[in-house]
């Protein structure tokens, strides 16, 4: 994993802002350092393939037990971002290249090496590209799909903002079994969070995919420990089942950096368990709310159960 004391040219946005201090993690927040032998094979896998995977860019402290099953979260599109998140780790500034034509082979190739049963394919955002990586998202899609048919898809894709709507329809056309897009925070934390996106853009962005293709599973993630409410959250909650999204993610925010937006607390497991309890209550097919939760998170078994409640929901259990 990279080293979390990241040089400021990582973020050069970032680098004339005051330092936030970064409180001691409480103990069900601290992981072991990665060191198994699965661990080192996916890694390796991932280094053979020139893969960049959103489980190092982004510093996830699940990176050990991942990588030790043999999971990873492939990100697509290099490893600079077009936009400047305050609590995101990926870096970035203006993309140094075009977009290779051979990574999405390069993703499946990886895929049928580490023998996936599901694999989460995310992307930096591209606002520098006309479609917004939807053709590449596609084409990614497609290339997996071939070369590992059995093999489930979830994809987490930027959102689209600066595209025209149509590109969505290319990347719900490529069939990904799950299509997630993360709202993040509550709507009024977006302008210190998520400058540059629109909360109410993403919540039709996932409406649309449903839309679309009735029968494709949506997901969307929250942290908390930013400086939001209980209100709110729920309010969020409300949002996305407005809009039909079937699965949600709350886990606690970690500050990556002192230049990254501050953590306001930490939230208590008991905390996330009556989140877990409400969002069921709303009727999610499928929630994780834990201190560690990511939207990558044992995906593969979150999406067994995700397909079976919905089975059940439909009286085909």
């Amino acid at each position: 994993m990279r080293d979390l004391k990241i040089p400021q040219q990582r973020h050069p946005e970032k680098a004339h802002r005051p330092d936030n201090a970064q409180p001691k993690k409480p103990d069900w927040i601290r992981v072991k350092a990665p060191t198994s032998a699965g661990y080192k094979e996916t890694r390796d896998i991932m280094r053979e393939n020139k893969l960049v995977t959103v489980c190092e860019e982004a510093g996830c402290p699940n990176v050990g037990e991942c990588w030790s099953q043999g999971h990873a979260t492939m990100m697509i599109m290099g490893e600079v971002c077009t936009r400047a998140c305050s609590f995101c780790n990926i870096a970035t500034g203006k993309p140094p290249e075009a977009l290779d034509v051979f990574e999405p082979g390069r993703v499946a190739d990886a895929v049928q090496k580490l023998g996936l049963n599901h694999v989460v394919i995310t992307s930096v955002d591209r606002d520098d590209i006309e479609d917004g990586g939807a053709e590449h998202f596609a084409q990614t899609i497609r290339a997996v799909r071939h070369r590992s048919p059995n093999t489930t898809i979830e994809i987490l894709t930027p959102d689209f903002l600066k595209c025209d709507p149509s590109v969505l329809e290319t990347v719900v056309a490529a069939k990904p079994d799950v299509f997630n897009h993360n709202l993040e925070t509550v709507p009024g934390l977006y302008p210190e969070v998520r400058a540059g996106a629109r909360y109410f853009h993403s919540l039709r962005l996932l409406q649309r995919v449903k839309e679309i293709d009735p029968s494709m599973f949506t997901k969307s993630g929250i942290m908390v420990g930013l400086g939001e409410d209980r209100q709110a959250v729920l309010q969020v909650m409300d949002d996305m089942r407005a809009a039909d999204i079937d699965f949600l993610t709350i886990g606690q925010y970690l500050q990556p950096t002192p230049k990254h937006h501050a953590v306001d607390r930490f939230v208590t497991p008991e905390e996330f368990a009556s989140y877990e309890k409400a969002a069921y209550g709303k009727g999610f097919l499928m929630v994780s709310a834990t201190p560690l939760t990511r939207s990558s998170y044992h995906a593969g078994d979150d999406f067994a159960r995700l397909r079976d409640a919905r089975n059940k929901k439909l009286g085909l259990a």
